[in-house]
C-alpha cells in the first residue's frame, strides 16, 4: 500500500497591486513564505496572511497553501 508523507508546505499571498488600464485586468503579485509547519490549520494560516497584509501597501486578493508530499510504499 502506498502512503504520502508531507515534506514541504508553503503559504502564498496574492496581492492586488492595481488595475492595468491597457489590458483591463488586475496586476497581481505573489509573496511566498516557505517552511510552514505542516500541522498549521487553515484558520492559523489565514490569520497569519492577514497579519502580513497589514504591513503591505497592497490589498489581499487571495491566500493559498501549497503542500508537497513524497509518496512511497508503506513498509508496515
Amino acid at each position: 500500500m502506498a502512503v504520502a508523507q508531507l515534506t514541504e508546505s508553503v503559504l502564498q499571498l496574492t496581492l492586488n497591486e492595481g488595475f492595468d488600464p491597457i489590458s483591463g485586468e488586475f496586476i497581481l503579485k505573489h509573496k511566498r513564505f516557505n517552511n510552514v509547519k505542516p500541522e498549521a490549520t487553515a484558520e492559523q494560516l489565514f490569520e497569519t496572511a492577514n497579519a502580513f497584509v497589514s504591513v503591505q501597501q497592497h490589498e489581499l486578493y487571495g491566500v493559498s497553501r501549497r503542500d508537497v508530499s513524497e509518496i512511497h510504499e508503506d513498509e508496515a
